[in-house]
């Protein structure tokens, strides 16, 4: 089941899982060739920087975009739940990414990057998106979560702050996946007033990176 609501630009839909109600808020494509769908991380909403700015500029790319909203998150919960929980909302809330016929690229930052590396092949992802994907808890490098990256099974592009305390860059493992640096950019992708490059420029390179990268999806 189902509610959807519209408002100037966006379409919101509400959608039940096996781990709660979640909701989708929809930015649509004129022209769309991909679905990228987007998810939060364990600490933050829709709003992020990231998240905000790639439903803004995707769409006139032929890419609609939908940010999506955990159950965890719906409830008002602060604090996420296990993985396998993320999983199962994940799961549910699928068909109704998938439901255009459209290639859906299974995307989100942090907590939300790694459930959709852990799904994507069993939902039949057109490919990945990882934004600040926590490699290891901050401090914890011997904690490491590449294994999750690595499995993805499908096209990976991970967007990663050159200052994330859940991971450099540098740290990240070889593997077929494509990484994007962020220079100066922490796990939100905020960058420091003395770096030389602004906060405007640093979310450009999350933007333009992604635009090209889908392009070459198809």
């Amino acid at each position: 089941m189902t509610h959807v609501t519209k408002t100037a630009g966006t379409t919101t839909e509400t959608v039940e899982t096996d781990a709660g109600t979640a909701r989708i808020t929809w930015h649509a494509a004129k022209k769309a060739r991909l679905v990228l769908a987007v998810s939060h991380g364990a600490g933050g909403g829709i709003e992020a920087r990231d998240l905000t700015a790639l439903a803004e500029v995707l769409p006139a790319h032929g890419v609609t975009v939908a940010r999506v909203e955990q159950p965890w998150r719906v409830a008002g919960k602060k604090l996420a739940p296990a993985p396998k929980t993320l999983d199962a909302g994940w799961r549910g809330i699928w068909p109704a990414l998938a439901k255009s016929g459209l290639p859906v690229i299974s995307g989100g930052r942090s907590a939300g990057a790694r459930v959709a590396c852990r799904t994507a092949t069993e939902l039949g992802a057109r490919a990945v998106l990882g934004l600040s994907f926590p490699l290891h808890p901050p401090g914890k490098p011997e904690k490491s979560r590449a294994d999750e990256l690595l499995g993805s099974g499908v096209p990976t592009l991970v967007v990663q702050g050159g200052n994330d305390p859940f991971g450099k860059p540098a740290e990240f493992p070889e593997g077929t996946y494509a990484l994007v640096e962020v220079p100066y950019g922490d796990h939100a992708f905020a960058v420091p007033k003395r770096a030389d490059i602004s906060q405007g420029q640093a979310v450009a390179v999350i933007t333009d990176a992604v635009v090209e990268w889908t392009g070459s999806l198809g």
